[in-house]
């Protein structure tokens, strides 16, 4: 028999070893079968295939532990526990009968931070085991004393199914006959410090809609081909234009409720191809507690929120997404995440997930905490995540939010508040090598798909790729964001145009690095929350002034080299600036001025994308080249975008509101050019001063042997292109 001691640990759910007692012992020639169940009134061993009854479990004192002793079988002892619970009595499996499912290979891939899908081990997976349906628990905890599964299936007593640690890795593991998919679960983990937390599963693949908290087992989704299509839809040569949503908020029903995942595929799939756009970008779908955060607090990494239904709804999403020719681009959140008591924060009761030292773990800006990116088992959890929405859910890429907060130390501190690095400095060293290994096995495994980083700083080579160690070079990452063009481009077209003459290097300067990196043009969620008004509301003037202000600058972003992205109501020109809690002025959208503006935008998506010269070098310096940017009298300003064919457009703006009638324009080649677009055309709400098609003159001009005579209609931009 136990003794008092072990039996006092097993109540106290203390024990550090329960597989060592639990379940089926060999001794002196007999099998002992042991089982801890409390409430149970009595418990009898039968036999898993006749359920004839093979020997009584006896309590053991006043416990809830059971013990009983059979004659060694030959064969293996496959059996169950026949239960009387007092009003009725059932048969179970016994999860300490089962040998450990974590195999060795896996176990030290895991401790060594190089498994780099580590969600296909640890969390929750339905399996069968020797015949019997359940699920495998492993949870990495390597400070806990005592971790244990608890759900309804065991009326969350963390008695019930104590975990077994393996020491190697530091993953406790268990498995659950008769629990399955749709089943609540946390984690109940004993610290070393005697306090008993319960925690939601760091790789859980669903979660409950908040404000409830616990797990839900649910099967990994299956695996996701690339596509040579999807990696020719995201090259650097093809055209890129991203319609940024935010699912919570872009429609609503009547009554105030969210769209589901599948009605989102009906209708918002449908929108956005039909502007043109290539591409969506989705405000952090991963699951989050509180709605204001837009999903950029995250506690549950690897599960879709449910607040738009399940994990197959999400994967019937971008399947519609790109069964339509678009691609899901999903705003991801690696630097940080909330203080939560459910989720990561000090997860087995140390600073498992963070940093110890709040000069290194603790985000003063959002009040979060900041990942231990040293860690290698860290790195991995994050790594394998993106390859886990890749892999899984076949999302064409990732734009990883707040870089410039992972790359430096002294991120938003002040002296004092961080600690240098091993070399004095203020670059967070293990940040960068994270940031680097993530887009290389993102790069190497699936070469189709993309990685994004906001990154505001001029940390160099970004968007360039490291050297094979991973210790130089870039970042790696795809593309970036150009913050320095949205700023400097809104801050000119704020100005009354009177004045814009003296901001003229505001819109030149953005073409002195255009081609420093890979860059993404960002009209995007944060230009137009937090009091900074709606785009719109930014333009200056009377009302038809801020709509032609708005046109021309759409104008001009769709001609800049680099990718375009635009933030869902920017394309109809809301009035309100963005609320999370609300849905779009829909409203607005059929009045004749906003839907001018929407008008306009389909049709710089579909401009874009017909003339390769608008997209093909966009990251490339040979794909630009000045006609005229030195009028800032004027506040003209005048460019060729190149094709690797030689073929061009012109794209003109004159950022006034008078009309110049006679502008000469040196252009790249002679004939015929004709307008393919004129945001002042009556269509879009314009005044509808054009041009049609111009006859280019053996005429110099702009340092150019022919030119063309142009109307400049006023606050508009035009784009040219050769008639042949």
């Amino acid at each position: 028999m136990l003794s008092d001691e072990e039996i006092g640990a097993l109540m106290a759910a203390t024990h550090g070893d329960p597989f060592g007692v639990l379940g089926p012992h060999g001794k002196e020639g007999a099998l002992v079968v042991r089982a801890l169940l409390p409430g149970a009134h009595a418990v009898e061993v039968v036999d898993d295939r006749t359920g004839r009854r093979l020997a009584p479990l006896e309590r053991l004192g006043d416990s809830a532990v059971f013990e009983g002793a059979m004659p060694r079988r030959r064969n293996r002892l496959g059996y169950r526990l026949r239960v009387n619970w007092g009003d009725h009595s059932s048969d179970i499996e016994d999860p300490y009968r089962f040998p450990p499912l974590l195999n060795e290979m896996d176990a030290w891939l895991l401790a060594e931070g190089t498994h780099h899908r580590p969600y296909e081990q640890l969390g929750a997976h339905p399996v069968v085991v020797d015949g019997v349906a359940g699920t495998r628990f492993a949870v990495w905890a390597p400070n806990a004393r005592r971790v244990s599964v608890v759900g309804g299936f065991n009326q969350w007593d963390g008695r019930r199914h104590m975990m077994r640690l393996r020491l190697e890795c530091g993953v406790w593991e268990i498995f659950l006959p008769q629990v399955g998919p749709g089943d609540l679960y946390k984690y109940e983990i004993l610290a070393a410090d005697g306090r008993v937390l319960l925690k939601a599963d760091p790789f859980a693949f669903r979660a409950e809609l908040r404000p409830r908290t616990a797990s839900v087992v649910q099967r990994l989704p299956a695996g996701r081909a690339g596509s040579e299509e999807r990696r020719r839809a995201n090259a650097l040569d093809a055209p890129v234009s991203i319609y940024e949503v935010h699912l919570g908020s872009w429609r609503r029903h009547g009554d105030g409720g969210w769209l589901t995942y599948r009605e989102l595929a009906e209708q918002l799939v449908p929108y956005a191809r039909d502007l043109g756009f290539t591409h969506l970008e989705l405000l952090p779908v991963h699951e989050h507690p509180f709605d204001a955060s837009w999903g950029y607090q995250p506690t549950g990494l690897y599960a879709p929120t449910a607040r738009f239904g399940t994990p197959e709804d999400f994967r019937a999403f971008v399947e519609a997404a790109h069964a339509a020719g678009l691609g899901v681009i999903l705003d991801w959140v690696p630097g940080h995440f909330p203080e939560d008591a459910h989720a990561l924060a000090r997860f087995d009761g140390t600073p498992l997930f963070e940093h110890a030292d709040p000069r290194e773990g603790f985000h003063q800006d959002w009040n979060t905490l900041i990942y231990n990116f040293g860690r290698s088992e860290v790195r991995n959890f994050l790594v394998g995540n993106a390859l886990y929405w890749i892999e899984r859910f076949g999302v064409d890429g990732l734009r990883v939010d707040a870089v410039a907060s992972m790359l430096y130390r002294d991120y938003s501190r002040r002296e004092g508040e961080w600690v240098p690095n091993q070399f004095g400095g203020r670059e967070n060293l293990e940040a960068i090598d994270f940031l680097r290994r993530m887009n290389h096995v993102v790069g190497v495994t699936r070469p189709e798909a993309v990685t994004i980083a906001e990154e505001s700083t001029a940390f160099p080579g970004v968007s360039r790729p490291p050297t094979d160690d991973l210790r130089g070079g870039g970042l790696g990452f795809h593309y970036k964001w150009n913050m320095g063009w949205m700023h400097d481009t809104l801050a000119y077209m704020a100005q009354d145009p009177v004045h814009r003459k003296y901001h003229h290097d505001r819109m030149r300067f953005s073409l002195m690095y255009a081609f420093s990196e890979n860059f993404v043009l960002p009209l995007s969620h944060d230009e137009v929350v937090h009091g900074k008004g709606s785009l719109i509301r930014k333009m200056p003037g009377d009302d038809w002034q801020r709509f032609a202000n708005l046109r021309a600058y759409y104008g001009w972003m769709w001609g800049h080299p680099g990718k375009k992205l635009l933030f869902m109501g920017c394309e109809f020109a809301q009035w309100d600036e963005w609320k999370s809690d609300a849905a779009l002025q829909w409203e607005l959208a059929g009045q004749p001025r906003h839907e001018g503006v929407r008008r306009l935008v389909r049709d710089l998506n579909n401009v874009y994308r017909h003339f390769p010269a608008l997209h093909a070098l966009d990251c490339e310096p040979q794909g630009f080249e000045w006609l005229s940017h030195e009028d800032a009298e004027h506040s003209v300003l005048a460019f060729a975008r190149w094709d690797r064919e030689g073929r061009s457009v012109i794209v003109v703006s004159n950022f006034t509101p008078v009309p110049r009638e006679g502008w000469r324009l040196g252009v790249p080649g002679g004939g015929r050019w004709r307008e393919v677009i004129n945001t002042d055309a009556a269509v879009y709400g314009g005044s509808g001063v054009g041009n049609g098609v111009l006859e280019a003159r053996p005429e110099p001009a702009h340092g150019r042997g022919q030119s063309i005579v142009l109307t400049l209609p006023p606050l508009a931009t035009l784009m040219l292109a050769p008639m042949d």
